[in-house]
């Protein structure tokens, strides 16, 4: 297998588990939105805010990709192909987890809104805390990009 290849299954990945993530999370969020606007259908704008948030991992997931396109070249090295896949694995499998579970903690936000309680600026700061994984990802695949120059 040439290097290139092993780099581009680790971008597939990356982008591929991020977008995952993010669908299952907006699809979570989403689901609950719908049943809390048969609640309280004026609150509209809370939920999408909250059923949006998910969605995020997805496209820190595409922003991997660019941070090491420059990369994908065919003299790429199998240490640097290797640090891609690395990066790319890494990146989609916390953005997956990452965007799932805060799609539940959002979930849980908009029943609240949609019961009545004023929960809403509660549960996006709650809502930071599965996100600053992916942030720290994205992080660590800019910081391996910058070794592999």
């Amino acid at each position: 297998m040439q290097a290139i290849v092993l780099a581009y299954i680790g971008i597939g990945l990356m982008i591929g588990l991020a977008g995952i993530g993010s669908a299952f999370g907006v699809t979570i969020t989403g689901n609950a939105s719908i049943g809390a606007m048969k609640k309280n259908p004026d609150a509209f704008g809370s939920y999408m805010i909250l059923s949006a948030l998910p969605g995020t991992q997805g496209l820190y997931g595409f922003l991997g990709y660019y941070l090491l396109s420059g990369f994908l070249t065919p003299e790429i090295t199998l240490f640097q192909a290797a640090a891609v896949f690395g990066a790319g694995l890494a990146l989609g499998a916390v953005c997956l987890m990452s965007a799932i579970r805060q799609g539940q903690v959002c979930a849980n936000g908009i029943a609240g809104v949609g019961a009545g309680y004023d929960v809403f600026g509660k549960t996006l700061i709650l809502a930071v805390f599965p996100e600053l994984y992916a942030i720290v990802a994205l992080a660590a695949t800019f910081l391996i990009g910058g070794t592999l120059g």
